[in-house]
């Protein structure tokens, strides 16, 4: 006497199948927790006032690359981490060479691009030397003598042969230090998409088998 058993429905096949299931839940979790986050740190980015540059440079990526697994995981960074880190941290930025900021009046405009200028290159662009001004009170300065300023408010060379409109300019301000404000909390975001991941896997499960 023989006996055959065979076990409907195929209990290997039905795992395999909750396995893969499992994988693309995971890695659609992940996904979906990545870009959740890069949103939230890009809109606290403008929020704050710092700009859509800054914000764009907020970027996610998921890994495996290809595929889908259970360990899959997601990357959020920024491309320019040492700016996103300083309005998050409220750095105290000194000068490099451990004397003094020169933080620039309106009087002293933009550099190339509309970038902040410093006072070297202030020097080339408007061909007048700058002085420097001790306060014990106050920022210290650097003063350009016998400028004028133009109907923007912008100090340069003074062509007067009789020193008609000549002013002494504050162009930069002299500090040691500048503490940035914080203004950006991304540990509460980041800990909101790590809080999220479980219900993201549940809900991308049972969305795959309906």
């Amino acid at each position: 006497m023989k006996f055959k058993l065979d076990i409907r429905p195929d209990l290997v096949a039905m795992m395999k199948a909750e396995v893969a299931a499992g994988e693309r839940a995971v890695s659609a979790a992940m996904r979906d927790a990545g870009t959740g986050l890069k949103l939230a740190w890009r809109g606290q980015i403008t929020g704050a006032g710092l700009g859509a540059r800054l914000a764009n440079s907020i970027r996610t990526e998921v890994f495996p690359k290809a595929g889908a697994s259970l360990n899959a995981a997601a990357v959020v960074w920024s491309k320019a981490p040492v700016i996103v880190g300083a309005h998050d941290a409220g750095a105290l930025i000194r000068s490099k060479s451990g004397l003094w900021l020169a933080i620039p009046t309106p009087a002293a405009g933009k550099g190339l691009g509309g970038r902040r200028i410093t006072p070297a290159a202030w020097e080339r662009k408007t061909g007048l030397r700058l002085r420097f001004v001790y306060r014990r009170t106050g920022p210290s300065l650097l003063v350009a003598d016998g400028a004028r300023l133009n109907s923007r408010g912008l100090a340069a060379a003074s062509r007067s042969k009789t020193g008609r409109g000549q002013v002494t300019a504050p162009i930069f301000l002299l500090v040691p230090h500048v503490k940035l404000p914080k203004r950006l909390d991304l540990a509460r975001d980041a800990e909101w998409a790590h809080d999220a991941v479980p219900e993201l896997i549940v809900a991308n499960w049972v969305e795959g088998k309906v």
